[in-house]
């Protein structure tokens, strides 16, 4: 029995000793992050982003990273996919239900928004302007740096402004219900 016990107590420390001893090695660089726009911490949410948020790390964003006039993926690794849980309104363009991914054309005055079909695609390589579902232009401005890719959600009037920002860029879109 006692040896029975010992043999028990030496493999789960083995077991621990190897979890312990468990090397990450080839997490995320770009942490995946979800935002929501809801009426209230307890509501269901309206719409859905899951994207990667990648850093700047000293580097020079917009115009250099990022090229002005050329999609995006909006953000790191996968393109970012935008879920909307009823119709919406994006700017002037009647949207779906359903779930898009979401690219940009960053531009140093005013970005491009863009819905498109195609979704689980990696970064813009594959992207298809003939699957694009909606398109806006929206004003550019600036703020203070952000380190890290950001997207959250404002309540507005009638909906929500998505609000996206990176090094000191900023755009918001309008999104009505």
């Amino acid at each position: 029995m006692k040896k029975s016990l010992l043999l028990v107590a030496i493999m789960l420390l083995g077991t621990v000793a190897t979890v312990n001893a468990q090397k990450f090695a080839g997490l995320q660089k770009s942490p995946t992050d979800i935002a929501y726009a809801k009426a209230d911490r307890n509501a269901k949410p309206v719409i859905k982003v899951v994207y990667n948020r990648p850093q700047k790390k000293g580097r020079k964003i917009f115009g250099n990273l990022v090229n002005y006039d050329k999609v995006w993926r909006t953000g790191a690794d996968e393109a970012t996919e935008i879920k909307f849980m009823q119709d919406v309104k994006m700017g002037d363009k009647t949207v779906k239900a359903g779930t898009y991914s979401l690219f940009t054309i960053p531009g140093e005055k005013e970005w491009t928004i863009i819905l498109n079909s195609d979704l689980d695609s990696w970064g813009a390589y594959t992207y298809d302007e003939g699957k694009d579902v909606a398109r806006i232009k929206v004003p550019a401005s600036s703020g203070d740096e952000l380190e890290v890719f950001s997207i959250a959600f404002k309540k507005v009037d009638k909906g929500y402004h998505m609000v996206m920002g990176w090094d000191t860029a900023r755009v918001a879109v309008p999104f009505t219900m």
